[in-house]
């Protein structure tokens, strides 16, 4: 690069820790110089034990501050939106956690934002630039399994302990997650269909609380229609007795199937042929994501999640969400 882009975290919780941050620290081109908390003991704790030089507690300190170029806002999504337009004012690159934000119109916005100012905007679906799904495009592209006719994602999950216990987690408040796990979880796996199958044109679905344990839904299930002509189904049930995180992808000449979440072999079914793969994540799982990132700064290559992108994916989950009971 013909400098070095210096960049900030506003919110430096758990998914910074390990996933993340060190991934800004350790890409050529990238310097992690500042990150910011609301507990700015918080903020202290996280640069002393990373080596990063400043922190804070405030955000538009941050995002303000002369000696930083970019911003990577890993807050709960009901801030995205607030601090992603001062970030575009301050005309600062970024990139947003995702969901982009907690509804559809939020994500235009935003997007309108960057583009109005022609700033680089990128969204953490970093599962667009893991080698395991990559290798699963390159069998589609190549048309290993033929015309693709088909796709099917069942997640189920047990309620989790927090659950149970109806403790207080943002991703079941419904005044920030109207879906539940479905918006936090539902949006990597939807976005990735993409990526490998293209655009949606139509998409439609129903959710419920079957359990009553915290105030967003808890079940969802849904359908929809790639440009491509490629249906698409899927179910996401947090209620089940055991967890499944299973898709498959149906060809006129065989099938794919893989884990979203979970580091499973990717299988390569033809006729009575098989082919399984074992590909691992790397240990900052959005490694690739943030080199891909500079290589597109360095205009070697796009980026695969954009802005747009990720307004694209909003989309679909909120298609969804709007018809539902």
């Amino acid at each position: 690069m013909e400098k070095m882009i210096r960049w900030g975290i506003v919110g430096c919780g758990n998914v910074t820790e390990v996933k993340s941050g060190p991934a800004y620290q350790n890409t050529e081109g990238f310097e992690l110089k500042a990150v910011m908390r609301r507990d700015v003991a918080k903020a202290e704790d996280y640069a002393k034990r990373h080596q990063v030089p400043k922190f804070y507690g405030d955000a538009e300190a941050l995002i303000n501050d002369p000696d930083i170029d970019a911003i990577y806002i890993a807050t709960p999504p009901n801030s995205h939106e607030d601090y992603a337009l001062k970030v575009a004012e301050a005309g600062k690159i970024c990139c947003i956690e995702k969901p982009m934000a907690p509804n559809y119109e939020a994500c235009v916005r935003i997007n309108a934002a960057f583009e109005k100012k022609n700033l680089p905007l990128f969204v953490a679906y970093y599962r667009r630039s893991l080698p395991r799904f990559d290798q699963i495009k390159t069998w589609i592209d190549a048309g290993e399994i033929g015309d693709i006719r088909h796709i099917n994602w069942n997640l189920t999950k047990p309620p989790s302990n927090v659950d149970l216990a109806e403790g207080y987690n943002w991703r079941t408040d419904k005044s920030i997650a109207r879906g539940g796990y479905y918006d936090d979880l539902a949006s990597h796996g939807l976005d990735l269909f993409v990526y490998l199958l293209g655009p949606v044109s139509e998409a439609n679905g129903i959710g419920v609380n079957q359990q009553k344990l915290y105030s967003a839904m808890d079940a969802v299930t849904g359908y929809w229609l790639h440009e491509a002509k490629i249906t698409g189904s899927g179910s996401w049930n947090f209620g089940a007795e055991e967890h499944q995180d299973k898709v498959e992808i149906f060809g006129t000449k065989g099938t794919i199937s893989f884990a979203v979440f979970e580091e499973e072999n990717i299988i390569l079914r033809t006729g009575d042929q098989e082919e399984s793969l074992w590909i691992p994540n790397p240990k900052h799982v959005q490694k690739y994501h943030v080199q891909n990132m500079a290589a597109h700064l360095n205009k070697e290559k796009t980026h695969p999640s954009t802005g747009k992108t990720a307004v694209h994916t909003a989309w679909i989950m909120e298609s969804m969400l709007n018809r539902m009971n």
